[in-house]
């Protein structure tokens, strides 16, 4: 190999200087360092920007660096157009502002740590971000952004449904009780955060009745539901039916009213009004309120029906409310559809019937004989449904966990959490 040692190189003519030809190798050796001190292009270097961004909106080349004032308003990043793959972004925050007004990034239809959605969003204060693409499976990759946290991060859909405790039967003539509030929803879990589920117990039927607990789920980036308990039947005696998810149902005598379902108001209903009780023959307890229909629709004291939902695998109806107790012809007026308890009867004398358990059940409402206590309300239930690859196998509390083709179904019976 030939050597030429000279001081400077310079062009013939002219001011290009050209190294080999194309498709030549340059090398520059181990240990040596290339200076620059001028303006280099073609490198993947950083062009840091002489103008800092202040506008809600702009648009990023690959291989620059930006400076981002968010002191007046957030800023929404584009992020730059059919990148090749080495192709770099720095973006920092020139004023420790971002805390207050975010950075936004559009990804202009490239993925960002592999997603395509959501958007990313970076609002620590004092972050400075580098990002590099790594070709179209991944797109952008943060090699550097504080805790090079996951911006993009996937929630883990989840079916639920939230039963409340059932309302206990009225006293003495009394009117069934209500069943629990009956809500579903379908959220997006955050991977590694805890929800809190919470379920409630069904009330007594003492004198006078208890009305059930509430049943919820909470936790990160989810709308808590909070399902009402349901409202305890009315004495015999007095008007003390009280409004529930479902309402429980009146005395019967004076012809008391039956209290209000979904209280608190919620869209859609988490439940219906408890029936009228009837003074006159043959002198009925009102019906609780069910999930599906007000009580006395099936006929005087049925309890109102629940709502079916599979979300087991199987049909299963949940929140029927209890029946309303009768004096004269001796024939139990029945629960509805859902775990409601039967009411009581005389002639011949039938106690009143506790509602099923975890079915969120009113109970019915007690005789006029001894005893005259009505039925105990059922407890509620909490259940999730999600695919079994989403699947952490992290709970506390014991729910029992089933599989149902390619999904996982935790059951809640008590108090417990479940970590995606």
């Amino acid at each position: 190999m030939s050597e030429v040692k000279v001081n400077k190189v310079s062009p013939r003519s002219g001011t290009g200087l050209q190294l080999g030809d194309s498709g030549d190798t340059i090398t520059i050796p181990s240990g040596a360092t290339l200076a620059n001190s001028g303006t280099a292009t073609g490198f993947a270097s950083i062009d840091w920007q002489s103008t800092v961004v202040t506008g809600a909106t702009h648009t990023a080349s690959a291989n620059q660096g930006i400076w981002i004032d968010t002191t007046s308003n957030a800023c929404n990043l584009t992020l730059p157009g059919s990148p090749s793959v080495g192709d770099q972004l720095i973006f920092s925050d020139f004023k420790r502002t971002w805390g207050s007004n975010a950075v936004t990034l559009t990804l202009n239809g490239s993925k960002y740590q592999g997603f395509t959605s959501p958007d990313p969003v970076y609002d620590t204060e004092g972050e400075t971000v580098h990002i590099v693409y790594s070709g179209s499976t991944q797109g952008w990759i943060p090699i550097n952004d504080g805790a090079v946290a996951n911006e993009t991060p996937q929630t883990v859909s989840t079916t639920m449904l939230i039963v409340a405790g059932g309302g206990g039967g009225g006293y003495d003539d009394g009117g069934g009780g209500g069943a629990g509030g009956y809500r579903t929803s379908v959220q997006g879990l955050n991977p590694g955060s805890v929800y809190t589920v919470s379920v409630g117990g069904g009330g007594a039927g003492n004198n006078p009745g208890v009305s059930g607990s509430i049943s919820s789920i909470s936790g990160s980036g989810i709308t808590t539901i909070t399902s009402a308990g349901g409202g305890r039947g009315g004495s015999g005696a007095s008007n003390n039916a009280e409004d529930g998810g479902s309402g429980g149902g009146g005395g019967n005598t004076g012809s008391h009213p039956g209290a209000s379902g979904n209280q608190p108001n919620t869209t859609p209903s988490q439940g219906n009004d408890g029936g009228d009780g009837q003074s006159s023959a043959p002198r009925n307890g009102g019906g609780g309120g069910g999930a599906s229909e007000n009580g006395n629709t099936d006929g005087a004291a049925y309890g109102g029906d629940g709502t079916s939902n599979s979300i087991t695998g199987s049909a299963v109806f949940y929140a029927g409310g209890g029946g309303g107790s009768t004096r004269v012809d001796g024939t139990q007026r029945p629960g509805g559809d859902g775990g409601g308890g039967g009411g009581g009867c005389d002639s011949p004398n039938v106690t009143a019937s506790a509602a099923t358990a975890n079915t969120g059940g009113g109970g019915g409402g007690g005789s006029g004989n001894s005893p005259h206590n009505g039925g105990a309300g059922g407890s509620g239930v909490v259940i999730l449904r999600l695919l079994t690859s989403e699947y952490t196998g992290t709970t506390s509390g014991s729910p029992t966990v089933t599989t149902d083709g390619s999904h996982k179904v935790i059951k809640f019976t008590g108090d417990g959490t479940y970590t995606a």
